[in-house]
């Protein structure tokens, strides 16, 4: 893969942002064919697939972002000299093509391609169809400013591509891919896990869990709850399970006032037995399936838990792995079930929100990586590079 300097890269994002603020009537124009074809049951999927002319403005601005980043290709991670003679030097290097998938957010055909291409990899982009028109105006846009600048189209293409058509192309692909990213629901992971030919990395459910320590501050609690749940519910960072000690001082006072705190604000409850026992109105966990599910909705399950034990175990077992927290304010407590709990963020007093790449200082993101290799949590632009060896010797031969 030709290796391009940084001054041409970001010349073809310059080129970007002033195309894209030239189109902005025209984008938006697209997505309304896309918002007007939409099925509005699906109030999560909605809301990410609106471009407005804020949109539009994140658009740029996270270009200008990534733009501003100094390039991760060619970074010395490690260099040495051994015993031997023999210099060994570890730089980062491209990975080669990316494909991601992913549903609705024609924000991600901007955030995704501007840094695969920034990290000089080629990218490949399967959106989901609801935003078909959305998505082809943006990717004529990224053509123009590669074009304007002496480089190929291919290197940011949108795969034209029917559901049964890219499952056979993840079968058998009719080009080399180096890394997958699969940004959807639990069936198409594993549907990529299973056929991909190449590296996945997974941007998993995610499932959220807040945790009630007895040594809560209650109003803090409630404030983040409402927070992690309300403030997007079509976030993959938005909070989905609560779990409440039981001995928290005014225990069944604090349920309730929760409860009516929630209803405030248009949040329904889904409530295990022993929290039944106390809103006896509220729709009790039907099965153990709601536990893993990620609602994407103003639907929040609460629970009790026995101790920081017990909300540790429950979460292990139930979450996507993406964000938890407890609200305490022992902080040995809350070393121990950060350091426990098993996900890509661990909150203490602060709202699962702030599971985002601009918001942790990355930057713009590819995707929340659910995975352990090769980096879990945001992948930014110095997360979309892998590594290679540069050996330099005299006639040295192995004895």
């Amino acid at each position: 893969m030709e290796l391009l300097h940084t001054d041409k890269k970001n010349a073809v994002l310059n080129s970007m942002i002033k195309i894209i603020d030239r189109e902005r009537d025209a984008i938006i124009k697209a997505n309304k064919q896309d918002l007007d074809a939409f099925d509005k049951d699906d109030q999560a999927l909605y809301d990410r697939l609106v471009v407005n002319t804020a949109k539009v403005d994140g658009m740029i601005q996270a270009i200008k972002e990534v733009r501003d980043q100094e390039d991760p290709v060619g970074a010395t991670i490690s260099d040495m000299t051994l015993d031997t003679g023999l210099q060994i030097t570890n730089k980062t290097a491209p990975f080669g093509t990316i494909m991601i998938i992913y549903e609705s957010r024609p924000d991600v055909t901007i955030e995704a391609a501007v840094l695969a291409f920034k990290a000089n990899n080629k990218i490949l982009l399967k959106g989901g169809k609801e935003a078909i028109n959305s998505n082809l105006i943006l990717e004529k846009c990224w053509h123009e400013a590669l074009e304007e600048n002496g480089l190929s189209k291919d290197w940011i293409k949108l795969l034209h591509l029917k559901r049964e058509e890219t499952q056979e192309f993840l079968r058998n692909p009719t080009e080399k891919i180096d890394l997958i990213v699969p940004r959807g629901g639990e069936r198409l992971i594993k549907f990529v896990k299973d056929h991909a030919t190449c590296a996945v990395l997974i941007s998993g459910r995610g499932n959220n869990f807040l945790y009630v320590s007895k040594h809560a501050d209650w109003e803090k609690a409630v404030k983040v709850i409402i927070n992690a749940k309300t403030d997007k519910i079509s976030g993959c960072n938005a909070l989905d399970n609560v779990l409440i000690d039981k001995n928290i001082s005014d225990y069944e006072a604090k349920v309730i006032e929760l409860q009516k705190t929630l209803e405030h604000v248009g949040v329904s409850l889904v409530v295990d037995k022993k929290i039944g026992q106390i809103l006896t109105n509220e729709t009790q966990i039907p099965s153990e399936d709601t536990w893993y599910e990620e609602f994407l909705a103003m639907k929040l399950l609460v629970a009790e838990v026995d101790g920081l034990e017990e909300a540790i175990e429950t979460i292990n077992k139930y979450s996507g792995g993406h964000s938890s927290v407890i609200m305490t304010e022992d902080k040995a407590e809350a070393g121990s079930f950060m350091q426990e709990i098993d996900s890509a963020a661990v909150y203490h007093n602060a709202s699962t929100r702030f599971t985002d790449g601009g918001q942790m200082g990355v930057g713009a993101e590819l995707a929340i990586s659910t995975d352990k290799l090769h980096h879990r949590g945001p992948l930014g632009l110095k997360q979309l590079v892998t590594n290679k060896y540069y050996v330099f010797g005299d006639g040295h031969v192995r004895v």
